[in-house]
């Protein structure tokens, strides 16, 4: 584990505790944020994958590229989920107080 993961979930907080304060929705807020650092590190594999077996080129990326396992690293992969268990855990704590 490394910093960016911690930073990652505590963004992810704050994103959701910001629409969960202000609209009163504390899921679409975790939503949110859980699927920018999604959609970030499926671009980060899309690179790694034209770096690799695409010449560098993204036109030699066929449209699996990014979800190709070769691609991917714990690192990567970890700077998503952890933000989604996070995320999820103050939703059900926000469910719980009422919130």
């Amino acid at each position: 584990m490394n910093i960016t993961h911690l930073e990652h979930a505590v963004v992810t907080l704050i994103v959701q505790a910001l629409f969960g304060l202000a609209f009163g929705n504390w899921f679409i807020g975790g939503v949110m944020a859980c699927c920018w650092w999604m959609g970030r590190e499926h671009a980060q594999a899309e690179d790694r994958w034209v770096g690799r077996f695409g010449q560098g080129r993204r036109a030699n990326m066929p449209w699996w590229g990014g979800f190709d396992p070769k691609a991917w690293h714990m690192d990567g992969l970890l700077d998503w989920v952890i933000p989604i268990v996070v995320a999820i855990v103050l939703y059900v704590v926000s469910l719980v107080i009422g919130a």
